[in-house]
């Protein structure tokens, strides 16, 4: 797994090793990034982590901060790795928390939240509705969600989309106020 552009552009990231993770191919984050490209003095938060590769790209691309939120002890080693690697620590945070109970608690705000929870595991919509609650996205933000085909986004969020892209194993919504 590679960065796509910017200033680490071609580094290799480690990946969660076992079979815990989905990562998200190169492919479909090329995919994710070609849709909106404007990361410069963002915010950015990246939930279910993983190996921190959306976080990390929005870095590259030029975004402000990064808070990443991990809680699988595997993907929190990756991510410091990858951090590390890219000698850019001091330009995000991770924390150590399951995303409900972050959201729940966060006081900041955020320009762009990427959110690409384990599939079927009923994560999806519960989360978002969270972010709306919270009021955590800022005016004109964007939240990139990518899900299983089979976990729709709830209606009640459908006035939000502004794109939706997929495939038989994975969707991408694309959702703003």
């Amino acid at each position: 797994m590679r960065i796509i552009t910017g200033i680490h552009k071609g580094r290799n990231l480690s990946l969660v090793p076992g079979f815990s993770t989905r990562p998200t191919t190169s492919f479909n984050r090329e995919m994710i990034f070609s849709v909106h490209q404007d990361y410069a003095d963002k915010r950015v938060l990246d939930l279910f982590a993983g190996t921190g590769s959306f976080g990390l790209e929005a870095l590259s691309r030029g975004a402000l901060w990064v808070d990443f939120v991990e809680f699988a002890p595997a993907a929190i080693g990756t991510i410091l790795k990858n951090i590390a690697l890219l000698s850019c620590g001091e330009s995000c945070h991770l924390w150590r928390k399951k995303v409900d109970a972050y959201l729940k608690t966060c006081t900041d705000t955020y320009d762009i939240i990427f959110m690409d929870p384990p599939y079927m595991k009923n994560l999806v919509n519960p989360n978002i509705k969270l972010i709306v609650e919270r009021g955590l996205l800022n005016p004109d933000g964007l939240i990139v969600v990518e899900h299983s085909p089979k976990e729709p986004i709830d209606e009640a969020f459908l006035p939000m989309v502004i794109k939706q892209k997929g495939s038989k194993s994975s969707s991408f919504t694309w959702l703003s106020m």
